[in-house]
């Protein structure tokens, strides 16, 4: 492929496009994390669940193909060093997932549900950004870079499943495949063995979300990969935020869509592939809403609801920093790349937000 053809506004444009379809898919299948660990825990009902592991399954296994074809190589990307800072990822996944459910949903379902008319999530996205920005240079950036990021573990290589194989003596090839398969594989089953599961909507959802992020992959990872950038003869991933390769991730994302909106003037502040999947998300979503009807003004019902809401806002964008990402940038995309920070951050949230929402069930029950 010559690069050379490939601007940044491609790039730009590209993200643009991945997050609209994703967000008109997940408008109309409900695809949503929270709501999968609401239903299990609430209800009993893992059929949202198993659209999410449908979703990982197909971005591990296409995320696979990719490595395999030389498409695309995780270790450009900041979920696989072999710096492993656990500490970060469970605080982090913890206090996301307390976040999200005080929020009423994720990062990316905030964006889904801005596309839907929900003020609401409007207000959310603008706390979870602030507190975003203060964990990325701000004062929880300090206590973060202080407290939680030195308490690390040095591996002796990357911290990825297949890394992990390749150093008990498989080659890098089959280690790649053995660990796609065990962990892409064994999700797909699981995610296809309930009836319910297979409905049109539910597959659907499930494998639109993980293309997506295989296509985010793709499009930051090699399209807009150059190996030496003719003026600074330098490795570059066009349009990233990171600098390195990208896919969908909803909480910096946020942050530096408000920075960009406020700081506009400033050319140091550029669109990138993260900014702009952000705002095709809600463009997708209410594109959705408005074609199936279901476009609704909603706002808060009391004070109290207000205060929840902010409160997740901010919580989200400390954990998701911290962690390295939310239930998409860590639960989908981190778990692509096989890595094990990736785990430990979406076991946290799922932790947090089961915690979170048995304690606000034990609450109204005691109401009077």
């Amino acid at each position: 492929m010559d690069h050379a053809l490939v601007s940044a506004s491609t790039i730009v444009w590209l993200g643009f496009a991945i997050g609209a379809v994703f967000g008109a898919s997940s408008q109309r299948t409900g695809f949503c994390t929270m709501g999968a660990v609401s239903d299990a825990v609430n209800i009993g009902d893992w059929t949202r669940m198993r659209m999410w592991a449908l979703a990982v399954a197909i971005a591990v296994l296409g995320t696979g193909v990719l490595q395999a074809l030389g498409l695309f190589d995780p270790a450009r990307t900041i979920y696989t060093g072999a710096r492993l800072p656990w500490l970060s990822h469970v605080v982090g996944g913890l206090a996301f997932g307390v976040g999200m459910t005080l929020a009423s949903g994720c990062a990316g379902k905030t964006l889904i549900r801005i596309g839907g008319g929900n003020l609401k999530s409007v207000v959310v996205f603008v706390f979870l950004a602030i507190g975003a920005s203060m964990t990325l240079r701000g004062l929880t950036g300090v206590w973060r870079v202080e407290l939680l990021d030195p308490v690390a573990l040095q591996l002796p290589h990357a911290q990825t499943l297949p890394a992990f194989l390749a150093a008990a003596g498989m080659d890098a090839g089959s280690a790649l495949l053995a660990a796609s398969a065990l962990a892409g594989g064994g999700l797909l089953a699981w995610a296809l063995a309930s009836r319910d599961a297979r409905r049109p909507e539910v597959l659907l959802g499930g494998a639109i979300v993980g293309l997506a992020v295989v296509a985010g992959w793709y499009v930051t990872g090699h399209l807009g990969h150059i190996a030496e950038h003719p003026d600074t003869l330098e490795e570059v991933f066009l349009a990233t935020n990171s600098g390195r390769a990208e896919s969908l991730s909803f909480v910096a994302p946020q942050a530096f869509t408000l920075e960009l909106l406020l700081l506009w003037s400033d050319a140091n502040r550029q669109m990138s592939f993260g900014i702009a999947s952000a705002l095709g998300v809600i463009a997708g979503a209410a594109a959705m809403a408005l074609a199936t009807r279901s476009f609704r003004i909603e706002s808060f019902r009391d004070p109290a609801d207000l205060v929840r809401h902010i409160a997740g806002g901010l919580l989200m964008g400390f954990g998701g920093v911290t962690a390295l990402g939310c239930t998409l940038g860590q639960g989908v995309s981190g778990l692509s790349t096989l890595a094990l920070g990736a785990a430990l951050t979406t076991a946290a949230i799922i932790a947090g937000a089961s915690a979170t929402m048995k304690l606000q069930y034990w609450l109204l029950t005691r109401a009077p």
